[in-house]
Protein backbone atom coordinates (compact mmCIF):
# COMPACT_ATOMS: atom_id res chain seq x y z
CA UNK A 1 0.00 0.00 0.00
CA UNK A 2 2.76 2.29 0.93
CA UNK A 3 4.37 1.65 -2.64
CA UNK A 4 0.86 2.28 -4.45
CA UNK A 5 0.83 5.79 -2.60
CA UNK A 6 4.22 6.53 -3.27
CA UNK A 7 3.45 6.04 -6.88
CA UNK A 8 0.55 8.21 -7.24
CA UNK A 9 2.03 10.85 -5.09
CA UNK A 10 5.33 10.75 -7.65
CA UNK A 11 2.65 10.56 -10.40
CA UNK A 12 1.09 14.15 -8.84
CA UNK A 13 4.76 15.43 -8.67
CA UNK A 14 5.99 14.42 -11.97
CA UNK A 15 2.30 16.07 -13.62
CA UNK A 16 3.53 19.56 -12.01
CA UNK A 17 6.79 19.90 -13.34
CA UNK A 18 5.89 18.02 -17.02
CA UNK A 19 5.37 21.15 -18.72
CA UNK A 20 9.39 21.66 -18.54
CA UNK A 21 10.12 18.28 -18.16
CA UNK A 22 12.20 16.32 -20.99
CA UNK A 23 13.02 13.02 -21.12
CA UNK A 24 15.21 13.26 -23.61
CA UNK A 25 18.55 12.78 -22.34
CA UNK A 26 20.22 9.14 -21.93
CA UNK A 27 22.29 8.26 -19.57
CA UNK A 28 25.40 7.86 -21.35
CA UNK A 29 25.00 11.65 -22.37
CA UNK A 30 24.34 12.56 -18.63
CA UNK A 31 27.51 10.91 -17.64
CA UNK A 32 29.83 12.73 -20.49
CA UNK A 33 29.03 15.89 -18.73
CA UNK A 34 31.95 17.70 -17.23
CA UNK A 35 31.51 18.68 -13.90
CA UNK A 36 31.72 21.97 -13.00
CA UNK A 37 33.20 23.40 -9.15
CA UNK A 38 30.74 23.96 -6.54
CA UNK A 39 30.42 27.59 -4.39
CA UNK A 40 30.25 25.38 -0.84
CA UNK A 41 29.85 28.58 1.28
CA UNK A 42 26.45 29.66 -1.09
CA UNK A 43 25.29 26.20 -0.74
CA UNK A 44 25.69 26.36 2.94
CA UNK A 45 24.67 29.62 3.00
CA UNK A 46 20.73 29.25 0.73
CA UNK A 47 20.51 25.93 3.15
CA UNK A 48 20.85 28.24 6.35
CA UNK A 49 18.16 30.88 4.88
CA UNK A 50 15.91 28.58 3.36
CA UNK A 51 15.82 26.68 7.24
CA UNK A 52 15.79 30.10 8.68
CA UNK A 53 12.70 30.97 6.71
CA UNK A 54 10.38 27.60 7.50
CA UNK A 55 11.35 28.13 11.33
CA UNK A 56 10.04 31.69 11.17
CA UNK A 57 6.41 29.95 9.62
CA UNK A 58 6.40 27.83 12.31
CA UNK A 59 7.47 24.95 9.63
CA UNK A 60 10.38 22.04 10.53
CA UNK A 61 13.47 22.42 9.52
CA UNK A 62 14.65 20.58 6.91
CA UNK A 63 17.28 18.08 6.96
CA UNK A 64 20.30 17.51 4.90
CA UNK A 65 20.45 14.93 2.43
CA UNK A 66 23.44 13.11 0.43
CA UNK A 67 21.01 11.61 -1.88
CA UNK A 68 19.60 15.08 -2.90
CA UNK A 69 22.70 16.65 -2.72
CA UNK A 70 24.45 14.49 -5.40
CA UNK A 71 21.03 14.58 -7.33
CA UNK A 72 21.30 18.28 -7.62
CA UNK A 73 25.03 18.16 -8.39
CA UNK A 74 24.24 16.11 -11.30
CA UNK A 75 21.97 18.75 -12.46
CA UNK A 76 23.68 21.35 -12.39
CA UNK A 77 26.15 20.03 -14.31
CA UNK A 78 23.85 19.22 -17.01
CA UNK A 79 21.86 22.77 -16.99
CA UNK A 80 25.57 24.68 -16.79
CA UNK A 81 25.90 21.97 -20.02
CA UNK A 82 22.90 23.15 -21.73
CA UNK A 83 23.56 26.86 -20.65
CA UNK A 84 19.87 27.26 -19.23
CA UNK A 85 17.86 26.08 -16.27
CA UNK A 86 14.98 23.70 -16.57
CA UNK A 87 13.68 20.77 -15.06
CA UNK A 88 14.44 18.44 -17.54
CA UNK A 89 14.74 14.56 -16.62
CA UNK A 90 13.09 15.29 -13.43
CA UNK A 91 10.74 12.37 -13.06
CA UNK A 92 14.39 10.04 -13.80
CA UNK A 93 15.51 12.09 -10.83
CA UNK A 94 12.67 12.04 -8.46
CA UNK A 95 12.17 8.20 -8.94
CA UNK A 96 15.87 7.67 -8.23
CA UNK A 97 15.94 10.01 -4.88
CA UNK A 98 12.57 8.33 -4.58
CA UNK A 99 13.90 4.76 -4.57
CA UNK A 100 17.41 5.94 -3.27
CA UNK A 101 16.01 7.69 0.44
CA UNK A 102 12.65 6.33 0.44
CA UNK A 103 11.01 9.27 -0.57
CA UNK A 104 7.04 10.00 -0.86
CA UNK A 105 7.05 13.01 -2.21
CA UNK A 106 10.03 15.06 -4.44
CA UNK A 107 10.59 19.02 -5.73
CA UNK A 108 13.33 21.32 -6.95
CA UNK A 109 13.71 24.64 -7.36
CA UNK A 110 16.36 26.21 -9.63
CA UNK A 111 17.83 29.51 -10.37
CA UNK A 112 20.41 30.85 -12.44
CA UNK A 113 22.37 34.56 -12.47
CA UNK A 114 22.52 35.17 -9.08
CA UNK A 115 25.41 36.01 -7.32
CA UNK A 116 23.85 35.49 -3.95
CA UNK A 117 22.24 32.87 -1.66
CA UNK A 118 20.04 35.99 -0.37
CA UNK A 119 18.91 37.00 -4.18
CA UNK A 120 18.31 33.58 -5.27
CA UNK A 121 16.31 32.98 -2.00
CA UNK A 122 14.11 35.89 -3.22
CA UNK A 123 13.69 34.92 -6.40
CA UNK A 124 11.94 31.57 -5.17
CA UNK A 125 10.29 33.65 -2.59
CA UNK A 126 8.55 35.80 -4.71
CA UNK A 127 7.78 33.50 -7.18
CA UNK A 128 4.57 31.15 -5.46
CA UNK A 129 5.32 28.13 -6.91
CA UNK A 130 8.62 28.19 -6.01
CA UNK A 131 7.43 30.00 -2.74
CA UNK A 132 5.65 26.86 -1.97
CA UNK A 133 7.85 24.47 -2.87
CA UNK A 134 10.29 26.25 0.00
CA UNK A 135 7.59 25.80 2.39
CA UNK A 136 6.77 23.03 1.69
CA UNK A 137 5.80 19.34 3.82
CA UNK A 138 9.34 18.34 3.23
CA UNK A 139 11.85 16.78 5.99
CA UNK A 140 15.27 16.72 3.50
CA UNK A 141 16.89 19.14 1.20
CA UNK A 142 20.04 19.80 -0.03
CA UNK A 143 21.29 22.64 -2.21
CA UNK A 144 24.04 22.44 -5.06
CA UNK A 145 25.40 25.75 -6.59
CA UNK A 146 27.99 25.37 -9.03
CA UNK A 147 29.43 27.71 -11.29
CA UNK A 148 30.03 27.92 -14.72
CA UNK A 149 33.23 28.94 -17.14
CA UNK A 150 31.82 32.46 -17.09
CA UNK A 151 31.40 33.07 -13.80
CA UNK A 152 27.30 32.18 -13.79
CA UNK A 153 26.15 30.87 -10.85
CA UNK A 154 23.71 28.05 -11.10
CA UNK A 155 21.26 26.83 -7.97
CA UNK A 156 19.23 23.37 -7.72
CA UNK A 157 17.93 22.71 -4.09
CA UNK A 158 16.31 19.38 -4.12
CA UNK A 159 13.75 18.78 -1.35
CA UNK A 160 12.09 15.51 0.00
CA UNK A 161 9.60 13.76 2.04
CA UNK A 162 10.14 10.61 4.06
Amino acid sequence: MKMIKSQIVMVLVVCMFYSCTKETSSIEELSNISKAENVVAIEQEVLTIVNSHRIGIDKSELEYSEVAYEYANQHNDYQISKGSINHDNFSSRASKISELAEAELVAENVAKDFNTAEGAFQAWYESSSHKSTMEGDFTHTAVSVKVNDNGKLYFTQIFFRK
